[in-house]
């Protein structure tokens, strides 16, 4: 392992003058002043997300020396491993790939972890206005479930993939219509395109699934564009590769759990990669940037930023942002999510020919996948708390959240669901260095007005994460994208 150069890049008395001015702006950085170590490399990476670390990765491979900072204990970002008390994990944040995710799946073979098949033997569950139904997945509609409008919903989705296919990719600002479908949010549009109750449900539990806020919260665009990168070079995105699990998005786990490519990833990077180290604040000089965190400042030519831009907006940058990327950050929310899983002795409801998969209109839960091992030697249900549902139970106690999830387990899967061995949640809106999840969204006019600043360099500062990616934004696969994209653009500008 290359050790990282110690050679000083940056010295002038002014940046030195500007960092201590703006470690002394920070309570915490204040704390750490006369103990925090000094270092030095050609690239600071701000954040061991799987952006994050790809960037380091690939900029390492190409003779950089680059030092990760990282504020929590652990790699990974929003790929997490939810401890389930038993010494075992479960995947408390993103968790599947499938078809078109070419570069996540690349890394995952690379560093050695195996995957297996989503299970999706059986009948999914419906739960919609009281109603508990089944019905299979291997016919024309796939993961629609047959409510009474699904005409109505087809003839929808239909509309919304021959759209997205006008959305220029990484680029949803320059459509044609760019300004028109901005101007509006995904729920006004179905409104206006369908008439049952049951295909706006199930456009609105569309929304829910894949970006974990409501319809009217997101621009038209925005999820035109989410559609449109659901794909690859050679394979345009439609809604089906998103909301499938065979063929889909949700068709391949990891064996160990997803955690263990950035964990591998990250342990090849070795002390490249500082934790409990959260930045504070970026100064940036003619030389390159002075980049202070808890316990450490580093000193470099180019600094990465991969992280999602609401979390980018709580560092201090000096001298300020331009405008665009400023007021980016201050409009680009996250969405609120938690999951909960459920452990039982086996998956039974197997034995019951179910999949384990449900979307329902009540309860705290919406939407449920089946999180068992490979192996199937015990069985894990796991449950989206989702927008609203887990806006409700901000406050309340754990054992408040444990009791709707088994009471969401038990009208979907039975009353044994509601006896598991032990139980487990994540809430990612509640998580600091997260602040919501799964990904980073724009209302109205935000792509339109500022989009072309989510991946514009501020002269040496850079900007990764999975919203920045052209395909596959919102997603692991996106993440490592946008770390191979800013590593050649770092790298050229060095």
């Amino acid at each position: 392992m290359t050790a990282v150069s110690r050679r000083r890049l940056l010295g002038t008395g002014a940046l030195t003058a500007a960092a201590g001015a703006a470690m002394a702006a920070s309570p915490a950085a204040a704390s750490a002043r006369g103990r925090a170590a000094a270092a030095s490399a050609d690239v600071v990476v701000v954040g061991a997300g799987l952006s994050g670390l790809t960037a380091a990765r690939d900029l390492v491979a190409a003779g950089r020396s680059v030092i990760v900072l990282e504020a929590r204990d652990r790699p990974g970002g929003r790929v997490y491993g939810l401890p389930l008390g038993d010494g075992t994990t479960s995947e408390g944040g993103a968790e599947f790939i499938g078809p078109t995710q070419d570069r996540i799946a690349a890394l995952t073979a690379d560093m050695g972890v195996a995957t297996f098949p989503t299970h999706n033997a059986g009948k999914n569950v419906y739960y919609r206005n009281g109603k508990r139904s089944l019905y299979a997945t291997d016919g024309i509609l796939g993961a629609v479930p047959p409510d009474w409008g699904v005409v109505d919903l087809q003839i929808a989705l239909t509309s919304l993939n021959s759209m997205a296919k006008e959305v220029p990719v990484g680029e949803p600002w320059k459509a044609a219509k760019a300004e028109e479908w901005d101007s509006q949010t995904f729920h006004t549009w179905s409104r206006t395109h369908s008439l049952s109750s049951g295909a706006r449900f199930l456009m609105d539990a569309f929304v829910s699934s894949t970006l974990s806020v409501r319809s009217r919260d997101v621009s038209l665009l925005y999820v035109l564009h989410y559609i449109a990168a659901a794909g690859n070079a050679g394979s345009p995105g439609n809604v089906d590769r998103l909301i499938n699990t065979k063929g889909g998005a949700q068709e391949t786990r990891f064996a160990g759990g997803s955690e263990q490519v950035p964990i591998r990833l990250a342990a090849r990077l070795g002390d490249r990669v500082r934790y409990n180290a959260p930045v504070r604040s970026v100064v940036t000089g003619d030389g390159g940037v002075t980049v202070t965190a808890d316990g450490i400042t580093v000193t470099a030519r180019r600094v990465v930023v991969a992280m999602s831009p609401a979390i980018a907006g709580k560092i201090e940058f000096t001298p300020g942002l331009p405008a665009s990327r400023a007021q980016l950050m201050q409009r680009y929310p996250m969405g609120s999510i938690a999951k909960f899983v459920a452990v039982y002795e086996t998956p039974f409801w197997r034995a019951d020919g179910l999949t384990g998969q449900a979307v329902s209109d009540s309860g705290a839960i919406d939407a449920t996948f089946d999180n068992s091992p490979a192996d199937g030697s015990r069985g894990i249900l796991m449950g989206f708390l989702n927008q609203t549902n887990i806006r409700r139970l901000d406050a309340a106690p754990p054992e408040q959240v444990r009791a709707a999830g088994l009471d969401a387990f038990g009208k979907l899967f039975g009353s044994k669901a509601l006896s598991p061995v032990r139980t487990a949640f994540q809430r990612w809106d509640n998580e600091v260095w997260s602040g919501g999840g799964p990904v980073g969204i724009a209302p109205p006019g935000v792509l339109s007005d500022f989009g072309t600043a989510l991946r514009a360099p501020c002269g040496p500062v850079h900007w990764a994460g999975t919203e920045t990616s052209d395909f596959w934004t919102g997603y692991m696969d996106g993440a490592v994208r946008s770390g191979e994209r800013v590593a050649r653009e770092v790298h050229a500008a060095l």
